[in-house]
């Protein structure tokens, strides 16, 4: 895989917005990968001030296209957005996108189908710790937010919790399970109920 970056712009966005593609290459290991690449490729460029404003824009691949197909040439076309970002704010003096003549641009190929509520968490890691390590965290904060998210959801009458019956086990001295029914408080013992006088 491989990055391309038109900062003039290409195509029909030549001089009025910086241009991104992503690119299959070939390599030793095609034939037993999966094609065509069907991945969500996610593009962000970073803003270097503590306001963290990324500017964030991603894609999935169109699978009927060559461009994701298993490549036959040293690398397949380019594919991804044309305007990714307005040359006008790159070129404004003071943008917090270009520091010391510097960008920083992550592109992201997302095999795991991350919700996109979590790619700010997930574009916020420290890019230089290792990439086992930053989907390790983006699992615990999945988790983290499915458990918080499990909290405060409210419980309609529909799903509150229900006492039923609970059943005990005891082993004999030759083997057999017995199944004891242990009455719960809330429980209703059908033989405490009062006799219909229609039923003598």
């Amino acid at each position: 895989m491989r990055a391309r970056l038109y900062l003039n712009g290409d195509g029909n966005a030549r001089r009025t917005h910086m241009s991104l593609f992503f690119v299959l290459m070939r390599g030793p290991n095609d034939a037993i990968l999966k094609f065509p690449f069907n991945y969500k490729v996610t593009f962000c460029l970073y803003d270097q001030t503590p306001q963290q404003r990324h500017i964030i824009d991603s894609f999935r691949p169109d699978i009927k296209s060559n461009s994701f197909q298993r490549p036959r040439s040293e690398m397949n076309i380019a594919s991804g957005i044309p305007k990714f970002f307005p040359l006008t704010m790159i070129q404004q003096e003071g943008n917090p996108y270009v520091r010391d003549d510097t960008m920083f641009i992550k592109v992201m190929v997302d095999f795991g189908d991350m919700p996109k509520t979590l790619l700010p968490y997930a574009l916020s890691l420290n890019p230089g710790l290792p990439m086992h390590i930053q989907q390790l965290m983006i699992k615990q904060e999945i988790e983290r937010r499915a458990q918080q998210q499990s909290q405060q959801t409210p419980t309609s009458p529909a799903n509150r919790p229900v006492t039923l019956p609970v059943l005990s086990t005891n082993e004999t001295q030759s083997g057999q399970t017995i199944f004891n029914i242990i009455s719960s408080p809330n429980a209703t013992n059908t033989n405490d109920r009062p006799q219909d006088p229609t039923n003598n």
